[in-house]
């Protein structure tokens, strides 16, 4: 008999509650705008840093599953990653890319201990991505063309990397901002290859939230929710059968919940690293 450790059958990440939860959710296809429950009220939290976990269910719910194909740059450990819940209990499977090689043993270590992914557990790979590597490695791997979820967080060229990617064409995107620069300016790091955060600034990294609605809009996306701190955004590509009737949410709504010691927090971060560089895209 195989043997799983106790972090992966937490009572909280039971599956049949998220499946009662899913079906509920389902109802709200057929509700008049307005009338749908709000994706502020729909988050939580099983892997996820934040109440990233319970906003992707939602959408899927409204929008359905297709392949169930995941790509997540950046992965990190699957404890605060987006998409440890939708492989653990929702059948997804996919390419998972990750710089740190102890990350990465961490990931393949808790994949192949848990009981609904140790068969057929994601591919985890080692990896610097760049621009001029990022679509080679995923053809490489035989991810290409239409996937449920693209995933983005490596806290630099994250703009970039989403601007010049074409191998696949993801139904639903999620990607980290970078909030100190607040509502108004569209701007990101200029795009370097070996770009390293820790060897400038832990907070000098990625593009601000305008900046991502701006490229969202060119490459035919729609944001319609972000998490709690709005820090990380989730976009619905328009073409999707459905998706023209999903509420759009706006920048504003991504610093919905700013305390006075948030926004503190994030004006001084940004004395810090406004003197970088940054430019308008």
């Amino acid at each position: 008999m195989l043997a799983f450790n106790n972090m992966n059958q937490r009572p909280h990440n039971e599956q049949i509650a998220q499946r009662q939860i899913f079906l509920e959710y389902r109802k709200n296809r057929d509700v008049p705008l307005g009338m749908a429950m709000s994706f502020r009220d729909a988050g939580f939290r099983v892997y996820s840093q934040v109440d990233e976990d319970g906003l992707l269910l939602y959408l899927f719910s409204l929008i359905g599953f297709t392949n169930r194909t995941l790509v997540d740059i950046a992965f990190a450990t699957p404890e605060g990653a987006n998409t440890t819940n939708l492989l653990c209990n929702w059948g997804f499977n996919g390419l998972l890319l990750e710089g740190d090689a102890a990350k990465v043993e961490k990931g393949r270590e808790f994949f192949k201990d848990n009981p609904d992914t140790f068969i057929v557990p994601p591919t985890i790979l080692q990896k610097w991505v760049t621009v001029e590597n990022f679509n080679s490695i995923l053809l490489a791997n035989g991810i290409s063309g239409e996937i449920d979820l693209f995933s983005l967080d490596v806290d630099g060229n994250d703009y970039w990397i989403w601007d010049k990617l074409t191998a696949i064409h993801p139904r639903v995107v999620i990607v980290e901002a970078q909030t100190c620069w607040g509502r108004d300016r569209a701007v990101s790091i200029p795009y370097q290859p070996a770009f390293n955060r820790f060897a400038i600034h832990l907070d000098y990294f990625g593009a601000s939230v305008p900046a991502f609605m701006k490229l969202a809009r060119k490459k035919g996306y729609r944001p319609v929710a972000c998490n709690r701190f709005g820090f990380n955004i989730i976009f619905v590509r328009q073409d999707i059968p459905g998706a023209a009737l999903l509420p759009e949410i706006s920048t504003e709504e991504c610093f919905r919940f700013e305390t006075p010691e948030l926004q503190k927090m994030r004006e001084e971060k940004l004395r810090e690293i406004m003197g970088f560089e940054w430019i308008e895209v």
